[in-house]
């Protein structure tokens, strides 16, 4: 059987090729809308990292619903995508469709809450536990509001993240340990702010490492997801939560635990399956089931703290403002949607049909990458499914990082792609939504089968 990493460069080029021919020849709608937006979109694409793609093009999409999308030029395609986690209970959900309508005549946005807003405080505490709820955006604006709070209720300077995080694009986490040292995270271009001044960075599942870090009692805040996702999926170990639990009490330090993406696990997040007991709390993408919109909560105790910083400022400067929150936060039509896909779409009925197909999916994929002889491990975290360049699964992020093979992601990506068939772009992430079906699953394992086959033939010729 054919080593995967044994294949030779030259033959994953050579397919890889083939692959971008085979696209532009499928796809001249698309090309020619690529053509036109180079006039006036900065690379041809609203969002510059849409043009991140294994394709020779953007592929521009005609409308999405349920599992699947379709191009301007009339292919479909079964989504393991999903918008990278902002329609992971598909594309367009009924129940959020008609909250849209219901609210498209009632008004968008008026700087003032409705009942909407109240239920979904209440739902919130409910599923995740915590007292106390903000609404924002973006989980990029979420999370820059709970490192604020955590500095302002403890006076500390300091967030501490892992390396490889992923936490949107909040300033502080743009950094890497390089050496021992935190440095700018690489890409990270306009910043003229050293963030290594106010951001610690260790290993991912080092408790030693996290101490020692903790010890100057300066950290305001750990910053964590429950399981490390954007650098490619890193469980974390059995004891990992419960110590760096006990580690942050022992400093005086805040925790925040990010669920953007791992709430995959289930209705109520990670959090509430593996009996987390964070102080803060972040939510973003599908939240709202695809409308932009964000939340955050936190316990009693640092309402509190809060509550007094806030007062302590106002005594001092008169009025002022916090910095944080934006003109369209919390507005009608995101509430509204939000209250919808948390009555009707974010259920436990959803995840019954998502999770064992995801479990599925992780057993045709090891099946597929065994018949190869590929060195490679599957992650899965509920909905949430991955396969990895390496034997086994990663502990840090930088372990994640040493398996990745851009070449041979980025040939596997447009070989599915082209037989209708897309997962996540930046790594071999895979989601399964309330719409995708057993046929969906195996249409992946086996166009990925093909893809091996074809590459093991590429390498032996």
């Amino acid at each position: 059987m054919q080593n995967l990493f044994s294949v030779p460069k030259i033959a994953i080029a050579a397919l890889y090729a083939a692959e971008r021919q085979r696209f532009s020849a499928a796809n001249p709608a698309s090309q020619a809308l690529a053509k036109r937006a180079e006039m006036h979109l900065y690379g041809g694409v609203p969002m510059h990292w849409m043009s991140d793609w294994s394709t020779p093009f953007a592929l521009f999409v005609d409308h999405a619903q349920g599992a699947r999308f379709t191009d301007m030029d009339g292919h479909e395609y079964v989504d393991f995508c999903l918008g990278d986690t902002g329609a992971m209970f598909g594309h367009a959900p009924a129940a959020i469709a008609k909250a849209i309508s219901e609210q498209a005549h009632r008004g968008y946005t008026t700087m003032l809450p409705g009942e909407d807003a109240v239920w979904v405080g209440e739902e919130l505490h409910r599923r995740f536990g915590l007292p106390f709820w903000q609404v924002a955006t973006t989980a990029t604006d979420a999370n820059r509001s709970v490192i604020r709070w955590a500095r302002a209720a403890t006076g500390r300077p300091t967030v501490l993240v892992f390396d490889g995080c992923y936490h949107g694009t909040v300033d502080e986490c743009m950094v890497r340990l390089k050496d021992g040292r935190t440095v700018h995270r690489p890409g990270l271009v306009g910043q003229v702010h050293d963030m290594s001044l106010h951001t610690r960075v260790v290993e991912f599942n080092d408790l030693g490492a996290l101490e020692q870090a903790l010890k100057p009692g300066d950290v305001a805040a750990i910053l964590c997801e429950p399981a490390m996702t954007n650098i490619g999926m890193v469980l974390p170990d059995d004891n990992f939560h419960a110590q760096m639990r006990a580690l942050s009490r022992r400093y005086g330090t805040l925790l925040i635990i990010d669920e953007t993406h791992t709430i995959s696990t289930g209705p109520s997040g990670y959090t509430q399956a593996h009996g987390l007991e964070p102080d803060m709390f972040v939510l973003g993408k599908p939240i709202a089931g695809g409308i932009p919109c964000s939340v955050y909560g936190f316990s009693a105790a640092v309402a509190a703290a809060i509550t007094q910083a806030r007062a302590k400022d106002h005594a001092a400067e008169g009025h002022g403002h916090s910095g944080m929150g934006t003109t369209l936060s919390a507005n009608a039509f995101a509430m509204h949607a939000m209250r919808a896909n948390l009555t009707s779409v974010m259920t436990e009925a959803a995840y019954a049909h998502m999770i064992p197909l995801a479990e599925i999916l992780a057993t045709r994929l090891k099946a597929v990458i065994a018949r190869h002889g590929a060195p490679w491990s599957i992650t899965q975290i509920g909905a949430r499914v991955e396969f990895q360049f390496c034997a086994t699964p990663p502990r840090t992020g930088r372990e994640a990082e040493r398996a990745f093979n851009d070449e041979l992601e980025r040939c596997i990506h447009l070989y599915l792609l082209n037989r209708g068939v897309m997962i996540t772009p930046f790594h071999n992430m895979m989601l399964i939504c309330p719409d995708t079906t057993e046929t969906d699953v195996d249409r992946l394992a086996d166009t990925l089968d093909a893809c091996l086959t074809e590459l093991s033939a590429l390498a032996k010729a």
